[in-house]
């Protein structure tokens, strides 16, 4: 296991453990690094060109989408939403460089996507117009669309014959993961609140990206 990978790892646990002991200064410091490391472990491991530049611009926004709601979760919401938006189209072109070949495949993971969101995100909506926050309906109905497509584009590298098997694993497993928490975070912020839901949130994001970057690392080393 790289050192670089363990250190990521690491620095995910101690994010987890100052929310849970709410240690704000430990916070402020394990969680942006979490992405710093995945940036420099992907930067030296494989480099920075193709479609490797668009897996580094979605870490690169992720940190500044995890620096945004690190300084406040209400205040800046929407531009860390945005952020993170721009961090989920990075994933999806790097992962459709070059276009994948269209496949029964496609339809089959697209309505699985599909199949599995819609009902929640549906929920998360219908909460925003009940509660007169209808402002945010479209941007998470467009953030929605957008992560929905990222998955489904880490799924479809399952069966391009490109891509080794381990390394499609790795990716689409991240992607889910990634996708998991950022449900978690708007069903705690907007329906219902989830008992240690940050912690959830935090823990399924920073494996996600952990166990994407990886499976991106593994494919292009």
């Amino acid at each position: 296991m790289n050192i670089l990978m363990v250190l990521a790892l690491v620095f995910a646990a101690l994010e987890a453990l100052a929310l849970w002991k709410y240690w704000h200064r430990l916070e402020y410091i394990a969680k942006p690094a979490v992405m710093v490391v995945l940036f420099i472990w992907l930067l030296t491991s494989v480099g920075m060109n193709g479609a490797l530049i668009w897996f580094g611009l979605g870490i690169l926004f992720s940190l500044l989408g995890d620096v945004l709601l690190m300084i406040s979760l209400d205040r800046m919401f929407l531009p860390g939403l945005v952020a993170f938006l721009l961090a989920h189209v990075a994933y999806v072109i790097g992962f459709n460089i070059p276009l994948p070949l269209f496949s029964a495949w496609s339809l089959i993971f697209a309505f699985m996507v599909g199949l599995g969101g819609t009902r929640i995100i549906r929920r998360i909506v219908d909460s925003l117009a009940s509660s007169g926050n209808v402002r945010m309906r479209t941007p998470i109905l467009i953030y929605s669309l957008v992560i929905s497509l990222m998955l489904l584009s880490a799924m479809m590298k399952l069966t391009d014959i490109t891509w080794s098997a381990n390394a499609s694993a790795l990716v689409s497993l991240g992607a889910l993961l990634f996708y998991l928490s950022d449900i978690v975070l708007a069903w705690n912020k907007f329906v219902a609140p989830i008992q240690y839901g940050r912690i959830y949130n935090i823990g399924l994001y920073h494996l996600g990206q952990i166990t994407l970057i990886a499976g991106v690392i593994m494919q292009f080393s």
